[in-house]
């Protein structure tokens, strides 16, 4: 029988919760092909996340792991090497995973060492070698049939939900050989990772954005406050970013990071195409704009116009009063 072979990624030793919309992808091209579900977890140490993997299902069969000193952190030069090793040892007819930064950059080299096709940031499993991928900024949906012994896909985020538990037996946890794993030069000098209390933006269920209409960076401690009071993480535009006003990480957008939260609240944020291509896929979108012209109202389910800073306040104040209640 044919396997699918999705990389599950870890921080910390724990799933990413992040990466698992692969998942779910994988799940329904093996279902498609009438396949096998096998996922493959990487890095130094990763029994533990394997086990809970293996615990929830998901509907895989197996959880494979590779671990080697040369994979954590993560680069792709050690990522394609181990992923293409895994390939080759179960005789995988697909792999695939979230298109995450890190994935991104893995998967590209994997199918190039295989020369094999890859369809990347999928955003449907259309049948067993047909995917479907926005062009254009979500102007125009691609339908691609891939031809080849293995298939490569990265599935979008904002498009597959986290897979639920499968209910089956649990998988086995399978630990495969180390192939010969090269950083080829690359060396990770430091790590910088930013700590929030705050839910990582492709993982929040509700998010704050604040675009070119915030004006300043002082102004987003606004937004952090309404931010903090619903639970949610802090967003911005490509224009909020790049005038400097908040960091680079919080940028949601084509060139940033894909979101699809329950809840996304547009603040100061005119909606160019770059930026509903980021976030257009989520559940509810509410937008605060004085513009009645503003492209982020035409597919806002909610839509306020108004100077943010006669709302925004308001909102905190009703969020307070409410959570004294």
């Amino acid at each position: 029988m044919s396997i699918v072979l999705v990389v599950v990624e870890t921080a910390d030793g724990q799933v990413r919760s992040s990466s698992l919309p692969g998942v779910q992808a994988g799940r329904e091209l093996a279902e498609k092909a009438g396949a096998e579900l096998h996922l493959l977890v990487l890095g130094a140490a990763v029994a533990e996340a394997a086990q809970s993997l293996a615990a929830t299902g998901y509907g895989a069969k197996v959880v494979h792991t590779i671990e080697h000193p040369e994979l954590a952190p993560a680069t792709a030069e050690a990522w394609a090497d181990a992923v293409l090793g895994a390939v080759q040892q179960i005789g995988a007819t697909a792999v695939g995973g979230t298109a995450t930064s890190t994935f991104r950059d893995v998967l590209p080299r994997v199918a190039a060492r295989l020369d094999a096709p890859l369809a990347a940031e999928v955003t449907a499993i259309a049948g067993p070698r047909t995917f479907q991928r926005e062009m254009a900024a979500g102007r125009a949906i691609a339908t691609l049939e891939l031809e080849g012994n293995v298939l490569c896909f990265t599935a979008r985020a904002s498009d597959f939900p986290h897979p639920a538990a499968s209910g089956h037996t649990p998988a086995t946890v399978q630990a495969l050989a180390a192939p010969e794993v090269k950083r080829r030069g690359v060396e990770v000098v430091k790590l910088e990772q930013t700590r929030s209390t705050r839910p990582a933006l492709t993982e929040a269920d509700t998010i704050v954005s604040g675009g070119r209409g915030m004006r300043e960076g002082k102004n987003f401690e606004l937004l952090a406050e309404l931010t903090d009071l619903l639970g949610g993480a802090l967003g911005a535009s490509r224009a909020a970013t790049d005038a400097g006003m908040v960091p680079s990480d919080l940028q949601v957008g084509q060139t940033g990071k894909v979101v699809a939260p329950k809840l996304y609240i547009a603040v100061g944020i005119s909606g160019a195409i770059q930026h509903l291509a980021g976030m257009k896929g989520s559940k509810t979108i509410v937008a605060i704009n004085k513009d009645p012209d503003a492209p982020i109202f035409q597919i806002a389910d909610y839509g306020l116009v108004a100077k943010w800073e006669d709302t925004v306040p308001r909102l905190i104040e009703l969020l307070r009063a409410r959570k004294a209640g």
